[in-house]
């Protein structure tokens, strides 16, 4: 190309893990080559914006250390490159085809744990792999790293997952960002955010435990300890209610037992919630005043809730807000948490769904060190028990890093490092995950293969066709598992067809047009009317009303502990005498869980891994400000250096991202110090519910 030429601008679309899936404009500079990447101007949600990291998305996909080529190890086991030889991928896949077979003809199938999660979002390269699981009936994946509890929650009163347009947001007057940081994790949010307060002069309030970069810019900042946002719910409806701001008539339209929420309610005011969440109670009385006056009030639910045990019920206490006011009925009022139920996609095709087999096994995904460490409850799964069942022998891996990201890394580590385990991981680099397989293979990024991408965020489903070639003998997921499909004779058609026929085929099936057409066009816009995503013709539910008391028991199984009504859900690790700190692991802005902390603008601003105490704290126990000190728990002990931070409340620490267990001083990241229990009623990974003691190192 000249250097005196526009470069050629190529539409994609994000595959990143997070819910703004932002439509992208791509500066391809040849067949092989990126500059910079944009957010779609075209498109009204993403609006021209794309975080920082994506933006640079070429220091990624033209990184020296991408993986080229297959390797097998000949090393010991977490070594990293070194340890690896290439082979040719004829020779890698009949490698790890001959090993699944043998492995299910001596154990049986279900001792192949086929493992994945979001590294994409797309839905054929993210998915694809239950295709091959089902087909197989290799053990099936309980997925619980991110959302479970949250949609628990939602689902539990709304009885759908979608909410309000996320664009009627700039046409609010009091957002309330409850539980998220879209200044770090969303940033189209703060988009819509910004013309809101510049066109409408509206309120900003922020309800998380510490000042983050969203709360840095409101109004209001409401620093709650860490699982007690159902507390604050309560008493925020508390002061509805008694102040005149309840809808009645709204209320006994839609609702299911108002009369029963309000008496519940009486013993629930500021001074009750001021005591669990650390706020002083006339804080509570202004944000309630605020929000019950305001009829464009608009709650943008972010994913801190998923992290908690008890962020499914706090969740559901949250969406009980606009349905007591009546906001739900209101343009630019009501609540979002995601709109992930909203798009029609027949997904038989792609996830093999036509030969799923439920009597296999179901295993956590969150519980992979207690799994691969052979605790016979987790093995048996929610099929079976766990006295027959056999343990997991074989790991086929794409799309996630869990020695990085699993809670309790350190027994996720012990279980890798067993001898009789055969792992395959399909990566872009060598991973913590990947040093620890037998064979690993080399993946394509997003922009070096076709898909098909829904969102949380707004209401757009997207395809997008490849932008680049693929770096050296880099192959999409996809292609791998038809490979490994071909190798065992499977006849499933998926395994037959390509990528893009499989994104039209899907399409089609789903009412939605076909693969060159939505390509063409870019994107769907799968919004429904106004009056369905504001509940005006009634909520999700057989009944058509919003549930302030839930029936728990068809969310989940471990469902007889949750509360009947709102409340605050005391099943937290709380702080103690041996361990007095709440320690939160919020998203950094330069990092996605474990993706971008290979490339150096990120590990270049995000430093080094710090937790963040305040003053008083630091000087409780001895410490200065960058001192080293050691954070532990009955799981583990880790050192990071300390950070003076007066923006949460005493007791609170933060340790921001997920960085690699080789970036700490003892080759052990925090995830050591995470509990590996299951958030009720369905499970979820509780990474912000932890208690820790932290010492002078």
């Amino acid at each position: 190309m000249p250097l005196d030429a526009a470069p050629e601008i190529v539409p994609s679309t994000c595959p990143h893990d997070c819910p703004s899936t932002c439509a992208l404009d791509v500066e391809r500079l040849d067949a092989r080559t990126i500059g910079r990447v944009h957010g779609a101007k075209s498109n009204d949600y993403t609006a021209g914006v794309v975080c920082a990291k994506v933006a640079r998305y070429a220091e990624r996909v033209h990184h020296p250390a991408r993986l080229t080529r297959p390797l097998r190890r000949i090393g010991p086991k977490g070594e990293g490159i070194d340890a690896f030889a290439p082979i040719g991928w004829d020779e890698a896949l009949d490698e790890v085809a001959g090993r699944l077979k043998d492995i299910a003809e001596e154990w049986g199938s279900e001792a192949v744990w086929p493992y994945f999660y979001a590294g994409t979002m797309g839905l054929v390269q993210r998915d694809g792999i239950d295709r091959l699981r089902h087909a197989m009936r290799y053990s099936r994946q309980h997925s619980t790293f991110c959302n479970t509890l949250a949609d628990a929650g939602w689902l539990a009163g709304v009885g759908v997952k979608y909410g309000v347009d996320p664009r009627e947001m700039q046409d609010a007057d009091l957002i309330v960002v409850w539980g998220g940081n879209p200044v770090n994790t969303q940033v189209n949010v703060m988009t819509h955010i910004a013309r809101a307060r510049r066109n409408r002069g509206a309120k900003l309030v922020v309800v998380d435990p510490y000042r983050t970069g969203t709360a840095e810019q409101a109004d209001m900042h409401l620093a709650v300890r860490p699982g007690t946002d159902g507390a604050l719910a309560c008493a925020v409806m508390h002061i509805l209610f008694r102040d005149g701001h309840a809808d009645r008539d709204y209320l006994e339209r839609y609702t299911d037992c108002p009369a029963e929420l309000e008496a519940h309610l009486q013993t629930r005011g500021p001074d009750w919630a001021s005591e669990i969440t650390g706020l002083p109670a006339e804080e509570i009385e202004a944000f309630a005043a605020l929000y019950g006056r305001t009829e464009r009030a608009y709650i943008r639910i972010g994913y801190g809730f998923t992290r908690s045990r008890n962020g499914a019920a706090n969740l559901h206490a949250v969406t009980c807000l606009p349905a007591v006011a009546g906001k739900w009925q209101h343009h630019a009022g009501g609540a979002l948490y995601s709109n992930g139920g909203l798009y029609p996609v027949d997904a038989t095709l792609i996830r093999g769904l036509d030969v799923m087999d439920k009597g296999t096994r179901l295993l956590d995904q969150s519980r992979i060190g207690p799994i691969l460490t052979g605790d016979p409850q987790d093995i048996g799964g929610d099929v079976g028990s766990g006295a027959d069942a056999v343990p997991v022998k074989a790991l086929f891996i794409q799309n996630t890093n869990p020695i990085m990201v699993a809670p309790e890394s350190a027994k996720v580590r012990e279980g890798f490092l067993r001898d009789d385990l055969f792992v395959c991981v399909h990566e872009q680099f060598m991973t913590e995950t990947a040093a620890m397989a037998d064979i690993v293979l080399p993946a394509t990024t997003f922009l070096e293969h076709d898909d098909l991408y829904i969102a949380g965020g707004h209401t757009y489903l997207q395809v997008a066709r490849r932008v680049i070639e693929p770096l050296g003998e880099c192959r999409s997921n996809h292609e791998v598992l038809c490979g490994l499909a071909q190798r065992f004779g499977s006849n499933h058609p998926g395994f037959r067809m390509t990528e893009w026929e499989i994104i039209d085929a899907t399409l089609k099936a789903s009412g939605l047009g076909d693969a060159d057409t939505v390509a063409d066009g870019r994107w769907i816009d799968c919004a429904r009317p106004a009056d369905e995503m504001h509940f005006r013709n009634g909520f999700g539910h057989a009944d058509g009303r919003f549930h302030f008391s839930p029936d728990w028991s068809k969310v989940g199984r471990d469902s007889a502990r949750m509360p009947d009504l709102p409340d605050h859900f005391a099943v937290i690790d709380a702080a103690d005498e041996e361990h007095p700190f709440r320690l939160v692991t919020a998203p950094a802005r330069n990092y996605l869980n474990s993706s971008f902390t290979e490339t150096p603008t990120s590990q270049q601003r995000e430093g080094r891994p710090t937790i963040r105490l305040r003053p008083e704290d630091l000087d409780a126990i001895g410490a200065a400000d960058g001192a080293r000190v050691r954070v532990g728990n009955r799981r583990a002990d880790i050192v990071l250096h300390a950070e003076a931070f007066d923006g949460m409340q005493r007791g609170v620490a933060i340790v921001e991202s997920i960085w690699p267990n080789a970036a700490f001083e003892e080759g052990l990241g925090v995830n050591a110090l995470v509990s590996a229990d299951p958030g009720p009623p369905l499970g979820g990974a509780v990474y912000h519910d932890t208690a820790v003691w932290v010492r002078v190192a």
